[in-house]
């Protein structure tokens, strides 16, 4: 271990010192995408304990959780309703202390019945929950003194949670925007007014997060118990109609909204609709809001994921006045003065890592500056290596070997944002991005159907993606199918150096010989996870649906159902897909001796 000393020297010192510096495998569990025999809907938080026991069997010390956040009815992680307040969606009714629960036995059996699970999260599983843990909080007749220690000890921004959940229940799920001025605005002693005549309702949300902090706490003892640590992901920002920005829109630009600049996989760049951070008011306050949000995630976390890091620097954002079908085109970073990029990023990093003994992980990918990856060798902050992705771009296109992967990050295959590795294998890899084509054509005055035609076979894309053909297997016969030179046409010349040999130089990075297999087999699979994970990071974190695929779960699956999410689109398939076997059954899986030796094989844990 001594190449990794170093970090022991670094501004994360005592965070690396908690994790202890060993060559860790982990796995990304979204939870509402598992069950078990006792669980409601999806999981919840005491499911998390058979995860635990699971990475025992399999040599895995991380889980890695999405975002835990309330999203109010949106269903979407990374645009919850708070930063800080956990979604009632993953308590365990069964696990409530300091209730009886005896009248509720068949309320609770009847929701058992009815949200059974199914190949979709059914998400009308939370509104039926509320109401159960309604009539469960209604027949207690004094709270304990604990709860009183819990508002207490997060005054900062529960009640102001708590009174924007009933608020927003009153106005009809309305944005707060569409609020009477009083309430909107807070003026004067209005929303005092409202919490009294409202307080058992007030009292109810605080409940809530007092029971899921409960719950959640018991998990992170148990992990820890079992040699296992538990990493959240906090989103870089937060809904616009949440109750951070009510209650401290001072603390963000209104009249903006934050996105990502456009580049190789999104070419029309991302309008995400949060607004940015006023760092500057933020700042004035002495970081109170990001030193609370860090640490009460500190209580569940031993490690957590900085979502969208290069964020901490600058943002890109987009006026509001700006029209939607521009997506994120017409932005510009915020701060604006590259010079400043670095100063800013680092002051918001040491804030959170002093504000807590969590260490800290970066989501590091896209457009990223300079003074990000320097950031991360300073603060020794593990970034992400991306298998598909890390690659010698610009000259040879190989795939990196493993032993030249940064020490300091974590190596994955797929993330939660990305296709599994079965569908990039089968439907992504050696293709391109139609709409980047598009773009091309229309920024350099060609023709995007005769550019398709002479390069593409067409009527076989898939997922908006293009596929060569292939009598065009040389960069030089894309110049002489378009007729053009390269100095005209460098953008596809450069597109068919980047693509066209993919599948058979993956295939040889991996191991395998021969010409490449339309069909990810489990072999593949096995031969990939197994150059992940001897890999130089220091930890690798390999999706749940990646490990499964060694074995037969999702036969029969459309394939394209298997993604967490795909960015940028509106679909009932985003943050639903359920596991294919129970928690139960995944601790006698077949698969688990083959993760097990691929994990040992690497010096993992």
């Amino acid at each position: 271990m001594s190449e990794y000393k170093e970090f022991l020297n670094s501004k994360c010192a005592k965070q690396w010192k908690k994790i202890g510096i060993e060559r860790r495998a982990g796995v990304l569990v979204p939870l509402f995408s598992v069950y078990s025999k006792n669980s409601i809907g999806t999981g919840e938080i005491p499911d998390i304990k058979l995860i635990v026991d699971w990475c025992k069997k399999t040599n895995h010390s991380i889980i890695q959780l999405l975002p835990m956040n309330d999203t109010g009815f949106k269903f979407t992680p990374y645009d919850a309703e708070s930063t800080f307040a956990l979604d009632p969606l993953y308590l365990a009714i069964e696990k409530i202390k300091g209730a009886d629960l005896l009248p509720a036995e068949k309320a609770i059996a009847k929701l058992k019945s009815k949200f059974k699970p199914k190949k979709r999260v059914d998400y009308k599983v939370k509104e039926e929950k509320l109401k159960v843990l309604w009539k469960i909080f209604e027949s207690i007749d004094k709270l304990p003194e604990e709860y009183e220690d819990f508002a207490e000890k997060n005054s900062f921004w529960v009640k102001d949670y708590a009174s924007f959940k009933v608020l927003k229940e009153k106005n009809g799920l309305k944005s707060w925007e569409e609020w009477d001025e009083k309430y909107k605005y807070k003026e004067g002693d209005a929303v005092e007014v409202f919490n009294e005549e409202n307080f058992e309702e007030i009292n109810f949300h605080i409940w809530l997060q007092f029971q899921l902090s409960l719950q959640f706490k018991e998990v992170k003892e148990y992990a820890g118990k079992n040699g296992v640590f538990i990493q959240g992901d906090l989103p870089f920002l937060v809904s616009r109609d949440s109750s951070d920005v009510w209650s401290n829109q001072n603390y963000f630009k209104l009249n903006i909204s934050s996105g990502a600049p456009p580049d190789m996989y999104f070419a029309k760049g991302q309008r995400w609709g949060m607004p940015p951070y006023s760092w500057e008011h933020i700042k004035e306050h002495k970081y109170d809001y990001l030193v609370e949000k860090v640490r009460f995630a500190s209580g569940f976390y031993d490690m957590f994921r900085i979502d969208h890091f290069v964020g901490l620097f600058r943002l890109w954002t987009i006026p509001l006045s700006e029209p939607h079908d521009t997506f994120g085109l017409n932005g510009v970073f915020d701060p604006e003065d590259e010079d400043a990029w670095k100063e800013h990023g680092q002051s918001i990093l040491k804030v959170m890592t002093e504000s807590s003994d969590m260490l800290p992980c970066a989501e590091d990918l896209g457009v990223v500056p300079l003074c990000s990856y320097e950031t991360l060798e300073e603060f020794s902050v593990p970034g992400m290596d991306v298998q598909r992705w890390t690659r010698d771009w610009g000259k040879s296109y190989d795939f990196k070997p493993p032993e030249k992967y940064r020490k300091n990050s974590v190596c994955i295959i797929s993330s939660h944002d990305m296709t599994p590795l079965k569908l990039w294998w089968e439907e992504e890899a050696s293709t391109v991005d139609a709409v980047l084509v598009e773009k091309h054509c229309s920024e350099n005055d060609f023709s995007a159907e005769e550019v398709k035609s002479k390069l593409f076979d067409m009527g076989i894309s898939k997922g908006a993606r293009l596929r060569w053909k292939k009598e065009i297997n040389t960069p030089q016969k894309v110049l002489e199918a378009l007729g053009k030179s390269r100095e005209e046409a460098w953008m596809f010349y450069d597109m068919h150096l980047e693509s066209y040999s993919e599948k058979n130089i993956f295939q040889e990075f991996i191991g395998r010989q021969g010409e490449p297999q339309e069909e990810a087999t489990k072999d593949f699979i096995a031969a990939a996870l197994k150059k992940a994970a001897g890999s130089r990071s220091i930890f690798t974190i390999q999706l749940l649906q990646d490990i499964l695929c060694l074995g037969e779960y999702f036969k029969g699956w459309d394939k394209w159902d298997l993604r967490v999410n795909t960015p940028g689109t509106m679909s009932e398939k985003n943050w639903s897909i359920v596991m294919p076997l129970s928690l139960e059954q995944l601790q006698k899986s077949p698969v688990n001796d083959i993760i097990s030796a691929i994990n040992k094989e690497s010096g993992r844990s």
